[in-house]
């Protein structure tokens, strides 16, 4: 049996593409906002006893879309649907996976334990912020990866060949990404013995917000094309200050590839500003702050063809 997608309001073009690329109906759903800010849900479609796919990124606004992916949850048990998947392309609190400083929550932890309360099935979700987060949930549960993708699509895009594969290198913005700046680089480079990864040391402020510092680059850049990848972008600081060190190392030229493009207001017209030739994103957030089709410098990949329903 073929699930039907239900589409929030954080996604509906992507949902609309998972859904025609998969061979799939797209239901029918009334969500209201009313006046004093309350979500209500009802589905229209009738799904008693059918599998079901929600679709719905926690993006901004969070909240509002978090607690209308929630409601889209208990409107689905309520009609008694068979199995019920959550395809979350990004996930908001999954980067407050940690207890940093006493008296701190762990909102992670909250968002997966809501999930579960509700009975969903599955989850699935794109390129969470730390891996060892699966093990927070005790039901089915899937991150995929937009890397590998993001890395053909830069390989095409820089019309790269086998033999000029040794000008670039791939690095990482900080030490908690080296392990995705290894997964990129290991699409990324075609012949293997060209693969080069290093890392930069940044290091964060915990009482101040978006603050950090790029320190050091552990590697040597000089005369080469910089590929700096990371999972996620708010402020664009880690990004830049890192792009902004490896110039002054010697870098020939300094790209980004950052999955969710989860931006502060203004951060697109920082990266436009700033010294990056190019800053690679996808679509997990389909509904930005702004609108980053008036930014050339920023290249958005569509990413509905890695869910497989």
């Amino acid at each position: 049996m073929k699930p039907i997608i239900l589409a929030g309001r954080s996604c509906p073009k992507l949902a609309a593409k998972i859904a025609d690329l998969n061979q799939l109906s797209l239901g029918e759903l009334e969500i209201v906002t009313f006046a004093n800010s309350e979500i209500k849900v009802r589905i229209l479609s009738e799904i008693k006893n059918q599998e079901v796919a929600i679709i719905q990124a926690t993006a901004f606004p969070t909240n509002d879309n978090l607690v209308e992916l929630l409601l889209m949850i208990d409107a689905c048990r309520r009609e008694n649907v068979k199995n019920l998947t959550i395809i979350i392309p990004y996930l908001g609190y999954a980067r407050q996976n940690l207890q940093h400083q006493p008296g701190e929550c762990v909102s992670l932890n909250v968002v997966v334990k809501m999930l579960e309360s509700l009975e969903a099935d599955r989850v699935i979700t794109l390129d969470i912020h730390d891996e060892a987060s699966s093990g927070i949930f005790s039901i089915p549960f899937t991150n995929l990866s937009a890397l590998p993708l993001l890395a053909k699509h830069l390989y095409q895009h820089f019309e790269i060949k086998p033999e000029t594969e040794k000008d670039y290198l791939i690095a990482s913005p900080d030490q908690g990404g080296v392990e995705r700046a290894r997964m990129f680089a290991n699409s990324f480079y075609h012949d293997q013995k060209n693969a080069d990864t290093i890392v930069i040391e940044k290091k964060r402020d915990l009482t101040k917000i978006h603050q950090s510092v790029a320190v050091e680059v552990y590697g040597d850049v000089r005369e080469r094309n910089v590929i700096l990848v990371d999972d996620v972008a708010t402020s664009g600081k880690t990004i830049i200050n890192a792009a902004n060190l490896c110039l002054k190392h010697g870098a020939k030229a300094v790209s980004a590839v950052v999955v969710h493009p989860d931006f502060a207001r203004g951060v697109p017209s920082f990266i436009q500003q700033s010294d990056l030739i190019h800053f690679f994103t996808t679509n997990s957030i389909e509904k930005p702050i702004e609108k980053l089709d008036a930014y050339s410098k920023i290249k958005v990949v569509d990413i509905a063809g890695l869910f497989h329903l």
